[in-house]
């Protein structure tokens, strides 16, 4: 049974950073793609970022673009999230999933879930 665990949310006031983790147990991770996602309260999950097999591709979205970093280590089958310059508005649970198959935004494609992690961003 594979389980994705993140770690790393918090309390962050604005203009400062947060690093998020997601690791995975029970099978190797290392040919999927890894994806960020996020969810507002009232508001539906979204897309945030995501990370190739091989780690050389990413994607982001526009609104975290050039502030998020994603990354990657598939000898831990472990996927990061650097986040800086935080907002207000980049409050919401954040969740890592897995890919098997697509490398994509599309939250039906992904595989695997985690339980979510908690940011808040304080003005």
């Amino acid at each position: 049974q594979v389980q994705l665990l993140e770690s790393g949310g918090g309390l962050v006031q604005t203009g400062g950073s947060l690093g998020l983790s997601c690791t995975a147990s029970g099978r190797s991770l290392s040919s999927f793609a890894w994806g960020w996602f996020r969810q507002a309260p009232g508001k539906e999950r979204e897309f945030v970022s995501a990370i190739k097999w091989s780690g050389e591709v990413t994607d982001y979205a526009d609104s975290v673009r050039g502030r998020f970093t994603i990354s990657r280590d598939n000898a831990k089958n472990t996927v990061y999230l650097q986040m800086n310059s935080l907002k207000p508005e980049d409050t919401a649970v954040y969740y890592c999933a897995a890919d098997a198959t697509r490398f994509s935004r599309g939250i039906l494609n992904y595989d695997y879930w985690g339980q979510g992690t908690r940011v808040t961003v304080s003005s």
